[in-house]
């Protein structure tokens, strides 16, 4: 496997604030079609690493390169247009919105101010809504004011909006906090689900949950990759147990 072949390359990349190394030459490759979980104690750097490959923050050294795209110095508005989604810990809806517009308003509108122009509710935006709820388990839902969703579906809510736009990578920052058993079970299965031809990075700490979705585990800690692997040789790992599952 040469670095070329993989949907993200992260190389030696390094961020400080005031000194303090909050990432610390750190090596990332993701596949396409994987779903790759990060984990790790609090402060191991896991959401500035989302924020530095989505362009939030800006990288003191090092290399982000998607399909094979440098990243580094693009404005973040880029970055999303070329096939990067961010979910961010709290859901960004639009609450007096009904799920239908929620979605609809995230379909990407056309490049420049022609395509926002002459825009119109055309069929492709209400097919793409229509197989967008599906997935997400809303299509009941469509005419819901999204304030009167659930917190799980708010959460779901969110991932379909970032679908709307067809991301070749979806990050998500923990995505399960605050959700019901059930609703964690259908999450899992929508995460598995939205992973077909695509690439997912999820920052999460419930370890049932990592075990039920991830393809492969990246544990962090001060900035660094501490281990990687399948969740059984990463449970296994001494450091691991030491920083983090022994706690």
């Amino acid at each position: 496997m040469t670095n070329t072949d993989f949907v993200l390359s992260v190389e030696d990349l390094t961020v400080s604030f005031d000194g303090f190394k909050a990432i610390d030459s750190l090596n990332l490759y993701v596949d396409q079609n994987e779903l790759r979980v990060i984990i790790g104690p609090n402060g191991a750097g896991k959401t500035t690493l989302l924020d530095l490959i989505c362009g939030k923050t800006r990288a003191s050294a090092g290399s982000i390169k998607f399909k094979n795209s440098e990243m580094t110095k693009l404005p973040e508005y880029q970055i999303v247009r070329s096939g990067i989604g961010r979910k961010f810990q709290t859901p960004s809806i639009y609450e007096n919105l009904s799920v239908f517009q929620n979605l609809e308003v995230s379909f990407p509108r056309g490049r420049g101010v022609f395509g926002a122009l002459f825009f119109k509710r055309s069929d492709e935006v209400k097919a793409q809504v229509q197989a967008v709820a599906a997935e997400i388990g809303l299509e009941a839902q469509l005419d819901t004011e999204a304030g009167l969703l659930s917190h799980g579906q708010k959460q779901w809510l969110e991932i379909g909006m970032l679908l709307m736009q067809d991301p070749e990578l979806l990050m998500l920052d923990e995505p399960i906090a605050g959700m019901s058993v059930r609703e964690r079970e259908l999450t899992a299965e929508l995460l598995q689900r939205i992973c077909k031809g695509r690439a997912m990075i999820v920052i999460e700490h419930d370890m049932e949950f990592v075990k039920r979705i991830a393809d492969k585990v990246t544990v962090m800690h001060q900035g660094k990759i501490l281990a990687e692997g399948s969740m059984e040789k990463v449970q296994a790992d001494p450091r691991v147990i030491d920083v983090y599952l022994g706690h």
